[in-house]
């Protein structure tokens, strides 16, 4: 009686959980006198000792094994993994195509243009297969839109979306992801910076959106002298910023049907937003206000109208004064130990402050802006951090006075830039908030 060998029948387990019963009982009635041994070696050593081990789930394992056949070339071994990958083993380790697609494109880097473009004509070649198979149409329906032609113009980066700028003056530029413009999206959400910074703030939640709701819009757009949008040629009051909101609108109105939109203001975003919803109480269906004033007398505002007064025409009379008004602006934006602990993150805004080409004059209006009208009632979510000195929680509860049914997050270890400091937590009070809505 022959002993039962425990490692070869883990290996052929593993071998099998990961290629496919068919594909191993094909490579073992192949077997033969003179490549017996080899077989028990793959087995034991490769199948058991390695993809045995528990440090990485098969999925990862999947992924590096592409990565280093594709890198050296191996491509007999690289179809037979891309073809499990995608349909062999077992399925809850088996990748998606836009998971292969991400390998390649990571592999271009790594190893080279020339190996991901075989990469890419094997793995294609492989998905036409699986997707034609009458015994894969489940498959096929999930392979589908890879296998059909781009235009090459029209793909955005999966993590930025697609820049666009307003067709009207001054002309703001803004963002889409999800469903692109021109498309009839079921929910579209406009998310609205604040004062000093622009629509990258925005980046994490963006993605985290367009992730929760797949066929929704997410626009980040610009302000008025921020980011890629217009400079301001003369004194830009509040007002002014609450008609460029309300262009934009207009615009992705006129070009797309939107379906309900929230606003997702931080700061001035939220206070625009406000503007818009008292203005005209049917266009929005629901705001999230983080990290915005009852008013517009913000601490830090005094320090952004002289920071700005400095630089008229982007021309700096004083840079020393300049880089110590950037540095008050960063002590209220951040807390104390997210400066500490993330300097390299603070850098980055202030070099964005410093690079906003904002006129002395239309900062000054903005401070001396009148408060927002009577609003309507509105689903709304209002986001505080417990350590912020610009718009501290008394802020936020004077504002809950303003916003009857309204509901209070405060995020605990975060100053003004919540989404910046505390991202899990902010995802995590937005989120779950948007999906209790009848319709975001």
């Amino acid at each position: 009686m022959n002993a039962f060998d425990h490692d070869l029948e883990r290996g052929l387990r593993n071998r099998r959980s990961v290629l496919g019963d068919a594909w191993v009982d094909r490579s073992l009635s192949r077997a033969n006198a003179f490549n017996a041994d080899f077989q028990a070696f793959i087995n034991r050593y490769a199948w058991h000792e390695v993809w045995g081990r528990p440090g990485l789930e098969h999925r990862s394992r999947r992924i590096i094994v592409l990565a280093i056949t594709l890198a050296l070339g191996r491509w007999e071994e690289f179809e037979l993994h891309v073809r499990a990958a995608l349909s062999g083993g077992d399925e809850a380790s088996r990748l998606t195509v836009d998971e292969l697609k991400e390998v390649l494109i990571q592999s271009a880097i790594y190893a080279g243009v020339p190996a991901a473009n075989t990469g890419h004509a094997l793995a294609l070649a492989i998905l036409k297969e699986l997707g034609e198979a009458p015994e894969h149409q489940a498959l096929h329906a999930r392979l589908a839109p890879a296998l059909q032609p781009a235009s090459v113009p029209e793909i955005a980066h999966p993590g930025v979306g697609r820049s666009h700028f307003t067709r009207s003056a001054p002309a703001l530029h803004f963002t889409v992801r999800g469903t692109p413009l021109g498309q009839a999206a079921p929910c579209t959400f406009v998310l609205s910076h604040g004062l000093g910074n622009d629509h990258m703030v925005w980046d994490a939640l963006a993605n985290a959106l367009v992730a929760a709701w797949p066929g929704a819009r997410v626009v980040c757009f610009d302000h008025r002298g921020h980011g890629l949008s217009d400079t301001p040629t003369q004194a830009c009051t509040l007002p002014d910023l609450v008609d460029d909101a309300s262009r934009l609108l207009d615009e992705l109105a006129a070009t797309s049907a939107t379906g309900p939109l929230t606003w997702i203001g931080h700061g001035l975003g939220g206070t625009i937003g406000q503007a818009l919803a008292a203005q005209s109480p049917s266009r929005l269906a629901a705001l999230v206000l983080a990290h915005t004033p009852a008013s517009t007398a913000q601490p830090s505002l005094a320090a952004l109208s002289t920071l700005s007064a400095l630089t008229r025409d982007g021309a700096a009379t004083d840079a020393a004064t300049r880089e110590a008004q950037a540095d008050a602006v960063m002590a209220h934006w951040f807390s104390d130990g997210f400066r500490q602990a993330q300097p390299a993150t603070v850098a980055r805004w202030r070099r964005c402050l410093l690079s906003a080409p904002l006129g002395g004059q239309g900062i000054l209006a903005l401070a001396q802006a009148a408060a927002t009208p009577p609003l309507p009632t509105l689903p709304t979510l209002l986001i505080a951090g417990a350590l912020d000195t610009d718009t501290p929680p008394t802020e936020a509860r004077q504002l809950l006075l303003r916003h009857p049914g309204a509901e209070l997050v405060l995020l605990p270890e975060a100053g003004h830039m919540g989404m910046l400091e505390q991202p899990a937590a902010f995802h995590a009070a937005v989120l779950p908030w948007l999906a209790s809505l009848a319709q975001p």
